[in-house]
């Protein structure tokens, strides 16, 4: 039985993984749990998978959660201390790494340092910290493996080939909501309608993301990181059917991609199987209902955040950090109804023009530049109308 730790059991990947594991109660053993705020979620997960060691996101929750579980017996911690002890567990021996957010990063980095194999979810610890992150690996031999679809979906595709033969990696992008709306009418987009994805059932951050169609961008920095891949032959298109994840393109114009089911069950089994492909959930593709395939150019009026993170992605040091934190923060104001939804673009834009980039030397630095930035956003929104 593969030993597991989960940070982020109760968001959308974290249930996700239990579904997986649920599966095949034979091949998982269920070992430490991380959660935020949904007590009551967190504690049916311990009473069904019975782990050994549970980390709350706040101290007062302990009891709270210890009143809930009634007699089952399991140790309790808390805070940023607490998902960096579960992730760090020497009796688990896969970790994945699903805390939405800046916050996932250093339960991630001590997964990484632990020498886990890392099944990474959290973009946001790739795109902040991703030189950091690579070198722990190569000194603690961890192995990090995408969860996420379009970075698995790279990652099947590069499997086994010399980079050198690869002129481009394409990730595609839904389009989310928003793709064919007028663009008159996008200003007047409301939380319920961004949130309302057409393909993917995924959190509120991310798919308000995939309506800004930042999610790709910040895609394309996780992917530069993951991959070792220059951000010149790192490239998007929109393909609202997502059947295909991922495209790699060769040098000698061969094109191969990674195609499947819109269900993120699939690339979370491959992270936790790899090497290995085991009999999975979704039911299998069929292209014949499908119907067929659409590739579209990103529309840079439609979705300008691409354009900014790909800005940042080019400056590298800490313009990707600053990108991600000020995206943060406007993403909650705007689901807060602070600022509309073009106000998310407007917050960013206005945070990145006035970054000072420098090349951080460690997680003190990006952590420094993530609070500088998330002040100067809430400062630009402070200043904000819903009609900006």
């Amino acid at each position: 039985m593969r030993p597991i730790a989960i940070l982020g059991s109760t968001g959308s990947i974290g249930l996700s993984t239990l579904d997986v594991v649920r599966r095949e109660p034979r091949r998982y053993r269920i070992i430490a749990l991380a959660a935020g705020a949904n007590l009551a979620r967190l504690a049916a997960q311990v009473a069904e998978f019975r782990p050994r060691f549970v980390s709350v996101a706040r101290p007062e929750d302990e009891s709270r959660l210890r009143a809930l579980l009634g007699g089952i017996r399991v140790a309790i911690a808390s805070g940023p201390e607490g998902a960096e002890e579960a992730a760090a567990r020497p009796d688990a021996e896969l970790v994945v790494s699903a805390i939405t957010g800046i916050a996932g990063l250093r339960p991630t980095m001590a997964a990484v340092r632990a020498g886990k194999t890392v099944a990474l979810a959290n973009k946001e610890s790739m795109v902040t910290a991703g030189p950091f992150l690579r070198r722990a690996a190569a000194r603690s031999g961890a192995a990090i493996l995408p969860v996420d679809s379009e970075h698995s979906g790279v990652f099947q595709c590069l499997s086994g080939r010399d980079h050198a033969l690869v002129r481009r990696v394409i990730l595609t992008a839904s389009g989310g909501p928003f793709l064919r709306t007028p663009l008159e009418r996008l200003k007047t987009r409301t939380r319920s309608q961004a949130l309302c994805h057409p393909r993917w059932r995924m959190g509120r951050k991310v798919t308000v993301d995939s309506a800004t169609l930042m999610n790709k961008g910040l895609e394309l920095i996780e992917a530069r990181w993951l991959f070792d891949i220059e951000p010149a032959r790192l490239d998007v298109l929109i393909h609202p059917q997502s059947v295909v994840h991922a495209l790699v393109e060769m040098r000698d114009g061969s094109v191969l991609a990674q195609m499947g089911p819109t269900d993120m069950r699939i690339p979370i089994q491959y992270a936790l199987t790899y090497p290995d492909r085991r009999p999975s959930a979704p039911a299998p593709l069929d292209l014949a209902s499908v119907g067929k395939l659409e590739f579209l150019p990103v529309e840079e009026k439609r979705f300008p955040l691409l354009g900014v993170a790909r800005a940042a992605l080019d400056a590298g040091g800490t313009a990707p950090v600053a990108l991600n934190a000020a995206n943060e923060i406007a993403v909650e104001a705007f689901l807060a109804g602070r600022i509309g939804f073009c106000g998310i673009a407007g917050v960013v834009t206005d945070v990145m023009s006035r970054h000072r980039r420098t090349e951080p030397s460690g997680l003190a630095a990006v952590f420094a530049a993530d609070r500088e930035a998330r002040a100067e956003a809430a400062r630009i929104i402070a200043k904000r109308t819903l009609h900006d």
